[in-house]
């Protein structure tokens, strides 16, 4: 059964792509490369012993998107990651945020709807709960205004989602993530930044290597244990496999409603310090920061009630902080030596 990933040479797609062919699917992989790199297609092929069917395109391009859709009229599902992610430059960019994650998903949609089978997954967020009012947020949690145009793309993609699966043979899983972090064990895959890093884990990798001179934590005067903001970080690797049990559950038929919404994450919540912490325990390494300023868009804290996706889908998370973050300085090590 062959299966559209988009931005599947990013980080958590690449992952998922890799998961998906361990449990025999065809894949299909589009990525514009704007944030990864051709690479990632062998550390894939090392993994897997096989090489997905690459397209390098954007899917701004309507006329691109139309014709890949009749060249591979069979594929039987979707698994979309291809957006723009990173909260402070949607703050930045609004415009770039808009195009890039509303377009793409609106192209892909069109054609996806016309074809005999149309089987969605929907890489989103915890940000469209915004600062959740109640820890841990769980999916019937109330939809809060979103605090930057990332997260605003995020709702809004889940909102064109759920039109378009009222009046079409579409059906959908949109699955918000928390705070995905590591790399593959076999360091052949993992996060790979283009330029500074956006998010937490790569800057703390980044720093250990000696790349950037410390690490910025964004204000210590929250209302948490340490002052610190709190995330859910969840290991990409069972994130991935999240998104091979949800296309499995819409290729079984086995969804109850057209769209369905799951948490993925560990339920854990653990501050910006803790991190650092738990990084020095499992590397050796001494890690110089420095207090700042808070950042714009940030939450206080946020993490998973993840019942539903262990009673429902049958997945629950395996591997730790610790884990996440030895892998990450394994892939580190390697993508520098």
């Amino acid at each position: 059964m062959k299966v559209l990933v988009t931005g599947g040479l990013g980080f958590i797609g690449s992952h998922t792509v890799v998961e998906l062919q361990n449990q025999g699917f065809e894949v299909v992989a589009i990525d514009n490369l704007s944030n990864s790199s051709i690479s990632v297609l062998d550390g894939i092929e090392k993994i897997t012993g096989k090489k997905p069917v690459f397209e390098n395109f954007d899917l701004r391009e309507k006329a691109a998107v139309q014709n890949f859709f009749k060249k591979h009229n069979d594929v039987v599902g979707v698994i979309h990651f291809a957006a723009s992610k990173a909260v402070g430059e949607s703050v930045e960019n609004p415009l770039l945020y808009y195009e890039n994650n509303i377009n793409a998903l609106v192209y892909v949609l069109q054609e996806l709807t016309s074809l005999p089978q149309a089987n969605f997954i929907f890489s989103s967020s915890c940000t469209v709960y915004g600062q959740a009012e109640v820890m841990p947020i769980n999916e019937d949690a109330s939809i809060q205004p979103a605090i930057s145009p990332y997260g605003n793309t995020k709702q809004i993609g889940e909102e064109i989602i759920i039109d378009v699966a009222r009046v079409t043979n579409l059906n959908s899983i949109l699955l918000r993530y928390f705070n995905p972090i590591g790399a593959h064990p076999s360091a052949e895959i993992g996060e790979l930044p283009i330029g500074v890093p956006q998010n937490l884990v790569p800057f703390i990798t980044q720093t250990a290597m000696g790349l950037r001179q410390e690490l910025s934590v964004f204000g210590n005067d929250y209302p948490t244990v340490d002052g610190t903001c709190i995330r859910d970080y969840i290991h990409v690797v069972d994130l991935a496999k999240a998104h091979v049990v949800a296309l499995q559950r819409l290729l079984d038929k086995q969804n109850l409603e057209k769209v369905e919404t799951f948490n993925l994450g560990t339920g854990k919540g653990s501050s910006v310090m803790e991190v650092i912490h738990a990084f020095e325990k499992v590397s050796g390494k001494k890690l110089p920061y420095k207090i700042v300023a808070r950042r714009d868009g940030d939450v206080i804290q946020a993490y998973a009630n993840t019942d539903k996706a262990r009673e429902v889908l049958g997945w629950k998370t395996e591997l730790s902080l610790d884990d996440a973050l030895a892998s990450a300085w394994k892939w580190e090590q390697k993508v520098r030596s």
